[in-house]
């Protein structure tokens, strides 16, 4: 195969098998990226579709005001969870697709990697840009005494990620050990 991309020569002229020369072969820090990477793009995912789901299933009952308002929140949520699944995502990707053998495919993974960060970086800015224009409002609300917030009401939903990132974190450690 004739390695015509600048990414596939670098790959096919890599020493290291088990990821990009950066990590130096050091294999736990390989592990701990291809840990981070994974379980954030999987949580960001779960974001995502608990974010979506919700506003399906109150989409009857929100008066338009209040809809407003809550569409404003989840799209920050949205924004924010979006930028990391797709960052995350696209870094897993390369992690779990690295081969020297194959320089041609994981210099692709490479190219669709630097594609996916201007848009992911584009979906963390607006969400921190829509955070910053609703804080003053939103921190109103939330001086209100009582607190109308309930955190432990979405602790089944955060046990949940937490089981992604455990079992994530397994299955980092065995591809990188059986490199």
């Amino acid at each position: 195969m004739s390695n015509t991309s600048l990414a596939a020569q670098a790959v096919a002229n890599s020493t290291s098998p088990i990821a990009p020369a950066a990590f130096n072969g050091i294999e736990w820090l390989v592990a701990l990226n291809v840990w981070a990477f994974t379980a954030a793009c999987l949580i960001g995912a779960m974001t995502i579709l608990t974010l979506l789901s919700d506003w399906w299933r109150h989409r009857e009952r929100e008066r338009p005001r209040q809809a407003l308002l809550a569409r404003i929140w989840r799209v920050i949520g949205l924004m924010f969870a979006t930028g990391i699944t797709l960052r995350c995502g696209a870094g897993a990707l390369v992690l779990w697709g690295w081969n020297i053998d194959d320089p041609g495919r994981t210099g692709a993974l490479l190219f669709i990697q630097r594609v996916v960060d201007p848009v992911a970086i584009a979906m963390g800015v607006t969400g921190m840009t829509l955070f910053v224009l609703t804080l003053p409002g939103m921190l109103h609300q939330l001086r209100r005494d009582p607190l109308p917030l309930n955190l432990w009401q979405a602790w089944p939903v955060v046990r949940r990620m937490l089981a992604v990132g455990v079992i994530c974190f397994v299955a980092a450690v065995g591809v990188t050990v059986t490199r």
